[in-house]
């Protein structure tokens, strides 16, 4: 695996490295119908609510970043490049470039590829159940990364193969949605 620094496998985002104010994410009703939620509350009692989660390429290498230690959850895990909820009223891409902004600094076109569904306990008597949009951006060489370190503590590119013996290998190294993505990679559509 090649690293940006040092990948250590040794061990979401929306800016929620410190943030108090509350995020209102849409939830999902039984019906289909969105409603707001409070992203913690949505997180607690395991609601169903929209998502997004970013895999950036470059030369066929996939960015992995491992989420900072003082993440609401799974802090120190290894996560595929950016998962965020989309604010309520923001547009999944919105959200997608937004965050990829936000964590690594970097300003990138966003092409949903996939939508797909999970549970995952991530601790903390957290539940991550979410719909979420998957969306693949491609960095040219020279683009320019600048990791927010209330978000991220490592970068690292990476063969998905890879990535998917070692989460194998190592599962408490890496956050619960993203062993759920390498386990279901072809649903993704990333190619």
């Amino acid at each position: 695996m090649t690293t940006a620094t040092a990948l250590r496998l040794d061990g979401e985002g929306d800016g929620d490295g410190g943030a108090t104010a509350p995020i209102l994410i849409p939830a999902i009703a039984a019906d289909g119908s969105l409603y707001r939620i409070e992203k913690m509350e949505a997180h607690r009692r395991g609601d169903l609510h929209l998502a997004v989660s970013v895999f950036a390429f470059r030369a066929g290498r996939l960015l992995v970043q491992r989420r900072a230690l003082g993440k609401y959850h799974s802090g120190g895990q290894w996560a595929n490049t950016v998962c965020t909820h989309p604010h309520w009223g923001e547009a999944p891409d919105a959200s997608a470039r937004r965050r990829l902004r936000e964590e690594l600094g970097v300003v990138a076109d966003v092409r949903a590829t996939a939508t797909i569904e999970y549970r995952a306990d991530v601790g903390a008597g957290l539940i991550e159940h979410e719909r979420v949009q998957v969306f693949r951006a491609d960095l040219a060489d020279g683009a320019r990364l600048d990791p927010d370190p209330d978000e991220v503590s490592e970068i690292a590119w990476a063969e998905p193969d890879e990535l998917a013996r070692r989460a194998l290998d190592e599962p408490e190294a890496f956050a619960p949605w993203f062993r759920i993505y390498l386990r279901r990679w072809a649903e993704l559509n990333l190619s």
